[in-house]
């Protein structure tokens, strides 16, 4: 930052001021002049523009020598000289308005008092007023015109814009870009049939969606900028296939979620993202209730500084719990979300935990020294090709690691458990898929036997979470492709972060114990579908300027993931965009005695043991046994397990 010299800085400062104060007191001359001039011109049409008769003129001289301190006294008093002349609007108006009839009323009065009137005719009592609010206003709208078309005449070489929506947003965008120089607004449309062919700020509303094209191609537009915050997500992806069809770049202004202070102007306006395209409109949650079981509660959040545990953490931050344990065994992601959290909640207790959910002595110390009351469990391996070729890892992480987080959270009995599990977890053919299952049937059979509630959210990929394919794509237009795409036919559901984290926050509230809570995913999108759309988000070409490859399905990768298991008995719930699956009981004595002899495998690096002990608990985990579309992909996952085996990874 440039630091001013102190004596150079006062001067400056003091030339502002006298600047502002020259302003305002060159206006209020100008006002009090007026005034004379006001009732000199309503003695003048009284007696039809001819000279006054001198039997009038020690009126004339009364009132205005009368009008003129009053009406200066209620012109500074109702704040005439608060706005400046080059943004003139309806509330300086108002206060010229209010000003001329009050200081009508009170000079009237005041001269019926004094001198009786005599030599003022009624008429002039009338006319004054409204020549006066004609001789204020008028100066102050023609200089702000003056102003305005002097700016456009200077930003013709400011992008040539097209404004989407004519309403409220677009008018308050469209007043600001006026200003702007890099903005050269030329066109308006609105799919409200009453608006077009009209004008706005001398702006035309040409038509709805469908004349984009057409207008974009008559004004030689080179800008698109979306002033709809409220639109939905079908409108959103009409309006970028339009500008990728066209070749030109769009931006947004926010949704009505992020426009916390209703304000509009060009400062706001970013990027369409992929949350605008893909994320859904905004969920209606109980805050109630899930400020109920939160609010005044110290809360443990495990893998709080990755990706789902990050926002967790910021969300349950906001409804003041009374201490917020971060539990993450990586060093940076946990100084990133403190440094946050401090900035923001700089009264909230928080504590940073550095520490493994395997390692059961630190776990128990957490629950020892911090006594949470509610727990959410997002720490977790979750990449599908990473674990294949990893099994024990995954094994001692997701189920060994979250077996640990549970028994302490029963031990110590804390009040709510709330798994973060995910759609792969269902009839799993990966490992990472099953290892999440495992710990889904753990934390359900668990909950029986226990005075702790343990709830289990499940739900698909989330938009930009860390090792997701979104910041791959990026990363591969970034350079210019190609774009690796597994397979066309291949589909993910889809949710941004900070609506999977409300609905798991909302689960948790309304869940009682054992419940497995599945999160409306929407439809499934086409993984191809969503390459050619963040091709199009960057400005380019899918297939010409950026080229899509397909390189066949990865080790444990299905084609279409599914939500809950056909024996779920899937039920609604009093949350539209919840779903209650039936949870799995088995024999409490078998289960823990298959996990011991699963953690001495993982331990071990027994890799055939370990897939056979998965395969036992979740008969329904496919492995290796793949579809005629998968074998080429399955004799790779083969060959590598095979060498696992031998090298006793």
């Amino acid at each position: 930052m440039l630091l001013l010299d102190p004596c150079r800085e006062k001067k400056l400062l003091q030339r502002y001021l006298r600047r502002i104060l020259f302003n305002r007191w060159a206006a209020f001359i100008h006002d009090l002049l007026w005034v004379p001039v006001a009732f000199l011109a309503a003695y003048w049409f009284r007696f039809n523009l001819q000279e006054i008769p001198p039997s009038y003129v020690t009126g004339f001289w009364r009132i205005a020598g009368l009008a003129l301190p009053v009406h200066g006294v209620i012109f500074w008093i109702l704040g005439l000289y608060r706005g400046m002349w080059r943004f003139a609007s309806l509330p300086d108006l108002s206060r010229i308005l209010k000003s001329a009839v009050l200081g009508a009323l009170v000079v009237t009065l005041l001269g019926a008092v004094l001198f009786r009137l005599e030599g003022v005719p009624r008429s002039v009592l009338l006319l004054a007023p409204l020549l006066l609010i004609l001789g204020l206003a008028a100066p102050r709208l023609c200089y702000r015109w003056f102003k305005d078309h002097r700016l456009q005449l200077q930003h013709t070489e400011g992008k040539r814009t097209l404004i989407v929506g004519a309403g409220h947003a677009g008018e308050l965008l469209l007043r600001d870009l006026i200003h702007k120089q890099e903005f050269q607004p030329v066109a308006l449309v609105d799919d409200d049939p009453k608006k077009h062919n009209r004008e706005i700020h001398g702006v035309r509303v040409y038509g709805g969606f469908k004349d984009i094209s057409k207008v974009v191609d008559m004004l030689d537009v080179e800008l698109v900028l979306m002033a709809i915050p409220s639109a939905r997500r079908e409108t959103v992806k009409r309006l970028v296939l339009e500008c990728a069809k066209n070749g030109v770049k769009c931006q947004t202004l926010p949704s009505i979620q992020e426009l916390a202070d209703g304000k509009v102007n060009s400062e706001q306006l970013r990027p369409l993202t992929l949350n605008d395209l893909l994320g859904r409109d905004m969920i209606k949650l109980d805050h109630q209730a899930i400020s109920g079981y939160l609010k005044g509660k110290s809360v443990l959040v495990t893998g709080g500084g990755g990706s789902i545990g990050s926002e967790l953490c910021r969300q349950v931050a906001k409804l003041n719990p009374s201490r917020l344990i971060i539990f993450d065994h990586g060093e940076f992601n946990l100084y990133v979300i403190d440094n946050e959290l401090r900035a923001l909640f700089p009264a909230l207790k928080i504590v940073m935990v550095l520490g493994d959910i395997k390692n059961r002595e630190r776990v128990d110390w957490v629950f020892r020294k911090f006594a949470p009351q509610v727990v959410f469990h997002a720490a977790a391996y979750k990449h599908v090709p990473m674990l294949e070729v990893n099994p024990a890892e995954g094994v001692s992480n997701n189920i060994i690691g979250t077996r640990i987080v549970a028994d302490a959270a029963d031990r110590y009995g804390i009040e709510r458990f709330v798994l973060v599990s995910t759609d792969k977890a269902v009839n799993p053919a990966n490992v990472m898929g099953t290892t999440k299952r495992i710990a889904e049937i753990y934390c359900q059979n668990l909950d029986s036997r226990s005075q702790t509630s343990f709830i289990t959210t499940r739900f698909g990929n989330v938009l930009g979470s860390a090792g997701s394919v979104v910041p791959l794509f990026e990363k591969q237009i970034h350079n210019g492709g190609p774009v690796t795409v597994t397979h066309r036919e291949i589909k993910r559901y889809f949710m941004t972060i900070p609506e999977a984290v409300s609905l798991i926050l909302q689960a948790g509230s309304m869940g009682k114990g054992g419940e497995i809570f599945v999160l409306e995913m929407g439809e499934p999108v086409l993984i191809k579908d969503l390459a050619e759309q963040m091709i199009r988000l960057s400005g380019l070409v899918p297939h010409r300027d950026i080229k899509i490859e397909y390189t066949g399905l990865r080790p444990g990768e299905k084609l279409y993931e599914e939500l809950f298991h056909e024996g779920e008995n899937l039920q609604g719930t009093k949350h539209p965009k919840l779903q209650l699956a039936r949870s799995r009981q088995c024999d409490w004595n078998w289960l823990t005695t298959v996990l011991d002899q699963l953690n001495r495998a993982a331990g071990s690096r027994d890799v055939p043991e370990l897939i056979r002990n998965l395969r036992e608990i979740v008969p329904e985990y496919s492995g290796l046994h793949v579809s005629d579309k998968e074998k080429n992909i399955a004799r790779g996952a083969i060959s590598l397990r095979v060498v696992e085996g031998r090298q006793g990874h």
